[in-house]
């Protein structure tokens, strides 16, 4: 949440982020292929406890699909999210002031 606010904060009007973001969809259950797989197991050991140990108020968990990603930035004040590519590693998204 700290860095989508500060994007926020420093972009001028109509700005925009370009997110790339580990493949992930909004339910667990649509995310056990083995990339999933090795992504959850490196966002539980990795992400998490490192957004942990930053005291940040916000650990989105394992696998943040576009969903939580979405809210994030709109929070932030961001109007405008959509996914603009996907591989199967990455989804690619662009967010707009």
């Amino acid at each position: 949440m700290a860095a989508a606010r500060h994007a926020a904060a420093t972009l001028a009007p109509g700005g925009t982020v370009l997110l790339v973001e580990p493949f992930a969809q909004d339910r667990v259950e649509d995310n056990l292929s083995p990339v999933g797989q090795l992504y959850y197991s490196g966002s539980a050991l990795i992400c998490c406890a490192h957004a942990i140990s930053e005291g940040g108020p916000l650990v989105l968990g394992a696998q943040a699909g576009p969903k939580r990603l979405a809210e994030v930035f709109r929070k932030a004040g961001f109007t405008h999210f959509r996914q603009a590519a996907q591989t199967p590693f990455n989804l690619i998204f662009e967010v707009r002031r």
